[in-house]
């Protein structure tokens, strides 16, 4: 092989892996977050919202989501989406619905149907939705519209993970359907090394609806 012909092999092998070495985030980090009860078990369920404190990167990629109506409930009953999203309402009951909200971050009322949905909703202010049906008064579902560009829930353990995130500050919030009003549940944090956070309830939540039927919230 002539030596001319070596050198330039070994110049695009070089800038090759240079490039693949600029393609990998330097600056990547992990962020664990557990949840727990006053009483020290873990917290299921619970929406985490990671925020940079510097506003950048910015709110997640907007979805088109869809919340059906399955047995007098709504499904999923918790719903996590960034703001612009659009959210469809399909009934997938024999029976009739009519969706509606009067939370201030969106309000709205779907009239009467069943079968066939009307066109999606879309959610542009953060903020938290309560849902409910004018007919069955037992429905209850919640849309948490969120402006952060990392979101998730709590699984069984009361715990959620965000990997990849950009080095740097963030205020990280907990939310959940039964968590006391009075009680804000925010830390910041420096993602720089990586970082685990632990939240613990001050108070006790409040009672579960007595809807008669399951819940993720339930504890």
């Amino acid at each position: 092989m002539p030596n001319s012909f070596r050198i330039i092999v070994l110049r695009r092998a070089r800038a090759l892996l240079l490039a693949c070495a600029f393609a990998v985030p330097a600056s990547a980090a992990s962020l664990s977050i557990s949840v727990f009860k006053r009483d020290g078990h873990p917290l299921s369920g619970a929406v985490i919202t990671a925020e940079p404190e510097s506003g950048v990167p910015g709110a997640a990629t907007p979805l088109r989501a869809i919340m059906d109506q399955v047995d007098l409930a709504f499904v999923p009953d918790v719903l996590v989406i960034p703001v612009h999203s659009t959210v469809q309402f399909p009934n997938s009951d024999a029976v009739s619905h009519q969706v509606y909200s009067f939370s201030s971050a969106r309000q709205f009322q779907l009239p009467l149907y069943r079968g066939k949905p009307y066109p999606p909703v879309q959610f542009d202010q953060a903020g938290i939705v309560t849902l409910g049906c004018n007919i069955h008064d037992n429905m209850i579902g919640y849309i948490v519209v969120t402006a952060a560009p990392f979101y998730g829930r709590t699984d069984a353990r009361g715990e959620w993970q965000a990997r990849d995130l950009p080095a740097g500050r963030y205020r990280v919030r907990v939310w959940h359907p039964l968590l006391n009003e009075a009680q804000e549940l925010l830390q910041v944090v420096d993602t720089a090394a990586g970082d685990k956070l632990e939240f613990r309830l001050s108070r006790a939540l409040r009672p579960a609806p007595l809807t008669g039927r399951p819940h993720s919230w339930d504890y």
